[in-house]
């Protein structure tokens, strides 16, 4: 590691050496965001550390040591990380208690989606070289394209903004005994001219392991036995090559590609022993895009904007033996490999009728495939791999949009879009879901299409030079994924072709106000939502004797105790949100924000189901204190109150147990100091009172531990 730093501290050296020789008559702009990847968000962008309800900074993500998205984003108001627990141990994120099914992710505005469930693992995405985080909570625009039901994700990439712009990072971790625990690394470098621009840059995560708290104590010590927390090593990288061209003040066009390559572990549940462990690891998972983004002037009054991409993601999910992941020759274990492809693209057109009135047209298509072949294994030691299953599928969406400037001071915006989606194909291998003597074969599952309808509307009011004030309201639909639709989940579960949308109602009031060194934005909001997909026991369901549904009910035999996805949940969300920042005093900066939330949704035939993963009360205060030149100290304190979960331990045969787990109060210290004008050493510590505290079931979160920074710009 020792190495590594050097090589970093060189680097920027030499970055500082270089850059004095440069054209200082290049441009530059000062702001690093790439404008041609943003979404439609509503509320000014803060400065410096830059935490508020709608965006989070570069610089709030390097000051807080956020390298993954789901750390990163959990610093905001409304917006929640957790934990999926469970086999996969997926990183999670909720915004205004929808989750990750519900809020699509982009990055540069162009949709991150695994055809298959689109379980994504947020841990997985990196930050490092991101300029901003934009996060429309309720009121996602529809010209972004759809699946927003509860808001919209988008990690906006950053651009140079000089001849030579190099940013140079490395981090050195150690765990609560000070031992090493891995590193993370990032270097980006660009150049920046009157009619083009090109940027590189790549970043590197390793984690060799984490430390449970000093005061875990293990319950079933053959699943953990504290310490170092078993199967919790990852390694994920991401390059970014980016090519631009600006021939005039208005135009800009783009091209990028991305590589994202990662791998991780799966730790167990500390103390289940009802269910048997299962040795699941990721050795690949790959997302690779290339996409082309454009803006053009048509004329004085009309822009019109492209996007289009392709996009491609790979993965492999291995299950063992047993602890030693060594061996596959028992029938749960298996290899998963999947093979997914998208491609698509959209084009908005923006025209201003008036200097008062601006209408925008916007149409989105994507087409998606998903390619799975599981090989399984038995203790005959021949490994059996099925044939290539495929689904595909093609989603339509057409938005209209008008801005209408009814005074100087006051906006209302109304839209409205239409999505369709048409499934192609949907092939499984095996013996249909009741059938009974029937070999293996591949098959077509039912063919269903879908359509929703989404509408929205939201004022906004300059009600003097320090407020700004809004109001909207919203509804959106959200597709169920080909997992909800068609996945026997190992045989417990009954296909639903007929699966429709679910639906969100969002309203919010909202404001901000800012004087001097002190801003406060903050929102009320209210959402109800409708037509919730949940896994309903279905007892009573025919065996058939076909191997192609829909098939004829075999007299006699009948299945029970399974689970099909369907749409007989309601509910509603609601709660506030607010944000502080302020110059109390020359080199000392105070913020803070505050959630509540409460999320009342059921269906009547499980009275006793609780959702999961979101806290009622959270809050984040911090300082950025300068006591010297060159030198700031960050303290901070993350608090979350409890949130439900669900008892993964109980006997198939018991009713599913809820109970409360998670509330912390998390406290840091960073502190950095500046070398010189350009390179800058920093030492921290995360749970610095090494809390034990657990977001699910059985899997409790990091102890203590402490980091070295280097970072060197120019």
């Amino acid at each position: 590691m020792r190495t590594i730093l050097s090589l970093l501290l060189s680097a920027g050296c030499l970055a500082t050496s270089q850059a004095q020789a440069q054209d200082r008559n290049a441009p530059d702009t000062g702001d690093d965001r790439f404008a041609l990847g943003q979404i439609v968000v509503t509320a000014p962008r803060s400065e410096g550390i830059g935490i508020d309800g709608e965006s989070l900074s570069r610089e709030a993500i390097y000051k807080f040591n956020r390298t993954a998205l789901d750390d990163a984003i959990n610093l905001m108001p409304g917006v929640v990380a957790g934990n999926s627990g469970g086999t996969r141990n997926e990183r999670l994120v909720f915004v205004r208690g929808f989750d990750r099914f519900q809020v699509p992710l982009s990055i540069d505005g162009i949709r991150v989606y695994l055809p298959a469930d689109n379980r994504l693992d947020y841990g997985r995405f990196l930050t490092t070289d991101i300029s901003e985080v934009q996060v429309a909570k309720g009121y996602a625009s529809v010209l972004d394209g759809p699946g927003a039901m509860g808001g919209a994700i988008n990690l906006v990439t950053r651009r140079p903004t000089k001849a030579l712009d190099i940013d140079v990072r490395g981090m050195v971790t150690f765990d609560n005994d000070a031992d090493y625990a891995g590193y993370s690394a990032s270097a980006l470098i660009g150049t920046r001219h009157e009619r083009w621009y090109a940027q590189a840059s790549y970043a590197r995560s390793f984690t060799d392991h984490w430390d449970l708290p000093d005061s875990f104590a293990p319950i079933v010590p053959t699943l953990e036995d504290g310490g170092e927390r078993d199967f919790s090593r990852t390694r994920d990288w991401r390059a970014n090559v980016k090519l631009g061209f600006t021939p005039n003040e208005s135009d800009e066009y783009a091209i990028s590609y991305t590589r994202q390559d990662g791998s991780k572990n799966a730790p167990l549940h500390v103390s289940d022993l009802v269910n048997t462990p299962r040795f699941w690891t990721w050795p690949k998972w790959e997302i690779e895009s290339i996409y082309f983004l454009s803006t053009t002037a048509l004329g004085d009054r009309a822009t019109l904007k492209t996007r289009a991409y392709y996009n491609r993601f790979d993965s492999m999910l291995r299950s063992f033996n047993d602890r030693t992941q060594s061996t596959q020759s028992r029938p749960f274990a298996f290899d998963s490999p999947y093979f997914d492809k998208a491609w698509g693209g959209s084009a908005q057109l923006d025209f201003r009728m008036s200097d008062a009135d601006t209408l925008r047209l916007a149409f989105h298509y994507r087409h998606d495939k998903h390619v799975e072949a599981q090989t399984s294994f038995s203790t005959a030691g021949v490994p059996s791999t099925e044939p290539r299953q495929t689904q595909t599928e093609n989603t339509f969406s057409i938005a209209l949009e008008n801005e209408l400037a009814l005074t100087t001071a006051l906006r209302f915006t109304v839209g409205g879009s239409f999505d369709w989606r048409d499934l192609k194909r949907a092939e499984e291998f095996g013996s249909p879901l009741g059938t009974s003597g029937t070999p293996a074969v591949l098959y077509q599952y039912p063919r269903r299409d879908a359509d929703a309808w989404n509408l929205q509307g939201r004022f906004d009011w300059d009600a003097g030079d320090a407020l700004t004030l809004h109001a909207s309201l919203s509804s959106r639909a959200r597709f169920p994924t080909i997992f909800e639709r068609f996945s026997q989940r190992f045989n417990t579960a009954i296909p639903n072709p007929e699966l429709k949308a679910e639906r969100a109602t969002n309203a919010e009031i909202g404001g901000s106000w800012t004087a001097g060194g002190v801003r406060v934005d903050g929102a009320i909001f209210y959402s109800w939502v409708d037509e919730a997909i949940f896994g309903v026991l279905t007892p009573g369901y025919p065996c058939t004797a076909s191997t192609t549904p829909p098939a004829t009910p075999t007299p006699g035999c009948v299945l029970t105790n399974l689970n099909q996805s369907r749409n007989v949940g309601s509910g509603e969300y609601y709660g506030a949100e607010a944000s502080l920042s302020a110059t109390l005093a020359p080199g000392l900066d105070l913020g803070a924000n505050y959630t509540v939330i409460k999320r009342d949704l059921s269906y009547a035939a499980n009275p006793g189901f609780r959702p999961t993963g979101v806290p009622t009360h959270k809050g984040l205060i911090y300082a950025d204190w300068a006591p010297l030149a060159g030198l700031h100290v960050q303290p901070s304190v993350e608090i979350a109150s409890s949130r439900w979960t669900l008892f993964t331990a109980t006997p198939a045969s018991q009713p599913a147990r809820y109970y409360r787990t998670g509330s912390y109060v998390n406290t840091a210290l960073r502190i950095d100091y500046a070398v010189t004008e350009k390179i800058e050493i920093g030492v921290g510590a995360r749970n610095l009172f090494d809390e034990e505290y657990s977001l699910t079931d059985g899997f409790p979160e990091p102890g203590r531990s402490l980091y070295l920074t280097l970072r060197a710009r120019y």
